[in-house]
């Protein structure tokens, strides 16, 4: 039976054309990273390379696995298989082997270019080990972490928050405040806890994935191969722990989504539906797994930074300065201002308050929607306000530095300003691009790895090659730059064609939207679902 999955699989019109997709995007990826490691100016070893293949398997796991497996039980057509000789567990382990099956085929994708740069010496043999298998494993980890964390009931998920926030704050006290004053800080202590504690840390930021990779690319094999396989362990025990929680739990996580109604007993007041309800019911759906935890660590280390900022002159000396200092050499509050904003627009660009997972969901809902008097505009409020409820917390920490580097005179208030006006263009248009995206029907994923990925990147690259007008053109440029020099053309072409184009794209969504989701819908309705 299990090659009835694969074969599904195999013949989804709609996998196998994200499948496709996510294959192109990492043979991009990857080819960047090796053009960059062909035209630096000194030859090295593809320090980069490592880390873009850790990445990208990193958010292709959760695309290829966690995405699946958590849309997996909002269907009832899975009841039937339920109720059949298949057994739950059985059906959730065949649907995680095609996943990671699928994430194996896409990270393989990688090898014609780690086959070129063996060739030119660039790479050992024994590298590939740390290319392949690591960014499969922790894009395992991450897939089947998202599955295990969704299927938990409602009351264990606010535990898990719980611990995590935790974790923050000990990073924010441990990593940042304290870090490379640490001993003296634990000098009041006990020396055996002190040691302990301090073993840890040490281990944790030595030997976790990203800096294992980069060890990896600047020792010889032989030196990093005991840290390679430790990580593929860890992660391989880590996956096989969440494969075996989200087996057990298919079942009742069923249950809980269609036959287990909301407790109404609850402490925080329900909103009222109101005169927008396609409104409430987006923000109600992105709320569900609003990723606070994320949110808290941005907003904690945001925060510290910013004061940090403020009152450098000042800082006490038995507080840590080193992690700040790495952030200004890898570009200050200007660069973390633009990547908040990034992550900001990322939900505004992937549309999750109104996409639904597959093409029968979709047409379900339409089929309802579509019968009312709701025009462009009903859609067009729900799908900005679940973006923005979602995306506005990064947004208002990158004020937050953006205003410290004002008052820290590191930054003009016209470049605070110019900066802070290319972050909402810039917001606007991913907006703008992911919501025309939703209005004609085209799947969200590409469009928002290349906005939130790809255009990034391009960004960096240029910088780092010195082309800054060049740079300035995209948006993500165009914040940056705004507050590192003083305005220029290169600076108001690209703020001016974002905003023009953003404009041009809301009208055209706005006056399109009920007419293509017509078209979307006579064109998609009753197809068989893959």
């Amino acid at each position: 039976m299990l090659a009835a999955f694969f074969s599904l699989a195999a013949v989804s019109p709609a996998r196998q054309s994200s499948f496709r997709l996510l294959a192109a995007a990492h043979v991009g990826m990857v080819g960047c990273a090796v053009a960059a490691t062909f035209l630096a100016d000194h030859w090295q070893r593809p320090v980069l390379l490592g880390q873009v293949l850790l990445i990208a398997g990193i958010v292709e796991g959760g695309l290829l696995v966690g995405w699946r497996l958590t849309q997996l039980p909002k269907s009832q057509a899975l009841e039937f298989l339920l109720v059949s000789p298949l057994r739950p567990p059985f059906v959730f382990l065949s649907e995680a082997a095609v996943g990671l099956a699928r994430l194996a085929l896409v990270t393989l994708a990688s090898l014609p270019f780690l086959a070129l740069l063996l060739y030119h010496g660039a790479l050992y043999p024994e590298d590939l080990p740390a290319l392949l298998l690591v960014p499969w494993t922790w894009g395992a980890v991450t897939g089947l972490s998202l599955t295990q964390y969704a299927y938990e009931p409602p009351g264990m998920r606010r535990w898990f928050e719980r611990f995590f926030l935790a974790c923050v704050l000990f990073y924010l006290i441990v990593g940042v405040l304290a870090a490379e004053h640490l001993p003296r800080w634990l000098s009041l202590l006990p020396a055996p806890a002190a040691s302990a504690i301090i073993d840890a840390f040490r281990g944790f930021h030595e030997n976790n994935p990203f800096a294992v990779m980069q060890f990896a690319m600047q020792n010889a094999p032989a030196w990093a191969w005991p840290k390679v396989a430790f990580v593929i362990v860890v992660g391989l025990v880590w996956a096989t722990a969440a494969l075996i929680r989200g087996a057990m739990r298919l079942h009742g996580h069923f249950h809980d989504e269609h036959y287990r109604p909301a407790w109404e007993g609850q402490s925080r007041h329900r909103p009222q539906v109101g005169d927008q309800p396609l409104t409430w019911w987006a923000i109600k759906r992105v709320t569900k797994f609003s990723g606070r935890i994320n949110l808290w660590l941005a907003g904690g280390f945001g925060v510290l930074y910013a004061v940090f900022t403020v009152f450098e002159n000042d800082w006490p000396d038995w507080l840590g300065r080193s992690v700040f200092d790495i952030f200004e050499r890898m570009g200050g509050i200007p660069a973390l201002a633009t990547g908040l904003v990034l992550l900001s627009a990322v939900p505004a660009a992937f549309q999750y308050g109104v996409w639904d997972s597959n093409t029968h969901d979709r047409s379900r809902r339409l089929e309802l929607l579509l019968l009312t008097h709701m025009d462009g505009r009903s859609y067009w409020h729900a799908s900005f306000s679940a973006a923005w409820k979602r995306g506005r917390g990064y947004f208002l920490i990158a004020l937050v530095l953006w205003l410290a580097a004002w008052w820290a005179e590191k930054a003009t208030l016209a470049q605070v300003l110019a900066g802070m006006s290319a972050g909402v263009i810039l917001w606007s248009f991913y907006f703008a691009l992911g919501f025309r995206a939703f209005a004609r029907g085209m799947h969200a994923n590409l469009l928002g790895l290349a906005l939130s990925i790809g255009i990034p990147l391009a960004t960096v690259h240029l910088c780092q090659r010195g082309l800054d007008d060049w740079a300035a053109l995209l948006p993500p440029g165009t914040v940056f730059l705004a507050v590192t020099r003083d305005y220029s053309l290169a600076l108001f072409l690209g703020s001016v064609l974002a905003g023009l184009a953003a404009l041009w794209l809301v009208r055209r969504g706005l006056a399109k939207c009920e007419s293509e989701l017509r078209r979307w819908y006579s064109e998609n309705h009753g197809l068989k679902a893959q």
